[in-house]
């Protein structure tokens, strides 16, 4: 994998609303602006649409590690190269801190000039953004 990114939101909500809302893959698309659909194959093993500027992807990916309220981490299987994790960080009773990791192999013209241009990294703290949104509302906080 040739390109990493590293993005951080600290969420008004505690750690246990936080991982509700991420470790249910199928509400990805809620949150994350280029996945179009996620759906369950088994309790680890999850298929996911994108749409991305440029290239519309899908592809199979398997859950990797699962510690409850602290870390999920995913790597793909098929169709491209990427792997991930997020890890809840306690700050405060009604705060946490999310933080996700990606490591990825851009493909193509548009996915190199993203990687290039830190567009990707843009995408990653907008989606953040819009999980924090979706948390904080879960939690009573929005």
């Amino acid at each position: 994998m040739s390109s990493s990114l590293v993005e951080t939101v600290d969420v008004d909500a505690p750690v246990a609303v936080t991982w509700a809302l991420w470790s249910d893959v199928t509400r990805w698309p809620e949150f994350l602006s280029h996945v179009q659909k996620v759906a369950r194959i088994d309790d680890r093993t999850f298929s996911w649409w994108l749409a991305l500027p440029g290239a519309d992807k899908a592809f199979t990916a398997e859950l990797t590690e699962v510690i409850p309220h602290e870390r999920i981490a995913w790597r793909t299987m098929d169709g491209v190269e990427h792997a991930g994790v997020v890890t809840f960080h306690h700050v405060s009773d009604t705060r946490t801190r999310v933080a996700l990791q990606i490591e990825y192999n851009p493909h193509g013209f548009v996915e190199h000039l993203g990687a290039l241009t830190n567009l990707d990294s843009v995408l990653a703290h907008y989606d953040l953004g819009e999980f924090q949104h979706a948390a904080e509302k879960a939690a009573g906080n929005a």
